[in-house]
């Protein structure tokens, strides 16, 4: 069920402020942790939550090269500011809970530091549906996922997400799961949870098995 908090389609921003992250994503109805400090981005907090609480996720393609901003992919997931506390030491420590992907039309100037973008919705309206069809073989996707865990030591409650619908748990472990950046980006730009997990599970496969082979490597 949607949150009544949540902005509908039609009324999403024509102007989102970004926080570009390598290695972080958001996914529709997923929660994302966040450690706010930069004073760059507590203006853009600030900001946000004094108008609609959004907030775009989007990673960078590249490091910055000199005083320049990185490029950031043109495809990210606007996420709602969900709960936020402030501490002592004037950090913001927020959740940022998934709510739509977005196109980037174009970048605009930035504010207070920040940079902002003039998003495109239309391609990621079924977002809003929160559902994006099923895991073709789930059993297989599983095992995948269980090779995966064990060999890079990542601790997962499985009774919880073993009761899981489909496509949360694929937006779960798209965000949540220790892939590298590219991989990330990838998932975040496939379009229904079917092919999102044929590609999670070719990568965990691959990530999996290319990290015992490089321990093998590594004892000879």
């Amino acid at each position: 069920m949607r949150s009544p908090f949540l902005q509908a389609f039609t009324d999403l921003p024509r102007e989102l402020p970004i926080f570009p992250l390598g290695g972080a994503v958001v996914l529709p109805g997923v929660q994302l942790p966040l450690n706010i400090f930069e004073p760059r981005y507590l203006n853009m907090v600030s900001a946000a939550l004094a108008q609609d609480h959004l907030i775009g996720m989007v990673q960078p393609r590249a490091e910055a090269v000199g005083d320049a901003p990185p490029q950031v992919h043109s495809i990210g997931c606007a996420g709602r500011i969900t709960s936020y506390s402030e501490t002592t030491d004037g950090r913001i420590v927020l959740v940022l809970t998934g709510l739509c992907r977005f196109e980037v039309a174009e970048e605009l100037a930035e504010r207070d530091g920040y940079r902002r973008v003039r998003p495109d919705w239309r391609r990621f309206a079924a977002d809003y549906e929160l559902d994006g069809g099923a895991i073709g073989d789930r059993e297989r996707f599983m095992g995948s996922l269980r090779a995966f865990c064990d060999r890079r030591r990542v601790e997962v409650p499985w009774d919880d997400i073993g009761q899981m619908e489909d496509y949360d748990l694929v937006n779960l472990l798209c965000t949540h799961l220790p892939l590298g950046a590219d991989d990330k980006q990838a998932l975040l730009e496939t379009d229904g949870v079917g092919a999102r997990a044929d590609l999670m599970r070719g990568l965990m496969e691959m990530s999996a098995f290319g990290s015992v082979d490089a321990g093998r490597e590594q004892r000879h």
